[in-house]
Parts: C-alpha cells; structure tokens; sequence
C-alpha cells in the first residue's frame, strides 16, 4: 500500500489549491479515505472523509464551504479541493485509509504542505 500526496504549496489568504492523493497497492474503492492535518506544533486534526463509491462525505465543521473532497476511483485518487485559504489552516496535509470507516486507519502517506501567508 502506498498513499503519495502533492499539490501543497505556499499561498497567499484567500487563495486555493487542489491537493491530490495517489493511492496504490490495493482496492481504492473498497476504502473510505480521508485528509488529515498537522499545524505547527499542534496534533493531528481530522479534516473530511469520503466513502469509497464517493457516495458520502463528512467535513469537521471549520471548514465547510471552504474544502471540498472528492475522489477519482478510476484513477485510485483522493482530491482535497481548498478555497478562501486562511493563516490558519497552514498545515502538513496527510490523506489516510480508513481501514473500518470508523476512523482507523492503517496507513498514511507522507504529507503535503501548505503554507498560507503573504
């Protein structure tokens, strides 16, 4: 299984970027799939998941209309579509498989930055 983000970037606020996740080694379908972050010194923080047939998605509530997921099962990857960027939501973005849906998950890759200041 390897999970390999990219996509990251420094930006100024209000600015977007699109992160990808490329996804190989097993059944990307089969998986719900999620992005998580890490600010600076901070934990890591669920940000949205997506079933694997792409039929339901969950955000943490900060932000809603900002981010958008989405996945390409034919292409086995997980997209974080990021809009009306803010200082905070500078972070190292992981995508992880959630091996049971409920949140475990068993392997990650290795991040993506984002760094939003002007």
């Amino acid at each position: 299984v390897q999970l390999v983000e990219s996509g990251g970037g420094l930006v100024q606020p209000g600015g977007s970027l699109r992160l990808s996740c490329a996804a190989s080694g097993f059944t990307f379908s089969s998986y719900y799939m999620s992005w998580v972050r890490q600010a600076p010194g901070k934990g890591l923080e669920w940000v949205s998941d997506m079933a694997g047939d792409g039929g339901r998605t969950n955000y943490v509530d900060f932000v809603k209309g900002r981010f958008t997921i989405s996945r390409d099962n034919a292409k086995s990857t997980l997209y974080l579509q990021i809009n009306s960027l803010k200082p905070e939501d500078t972070a190292l973005y992981y995508c992880a498989r959630d091996r049971t849906g409920w949140g475990e998950y068993d392997y990650w890759g290795q991040g993506t930055q984002v760094t939003v200041s002007s």
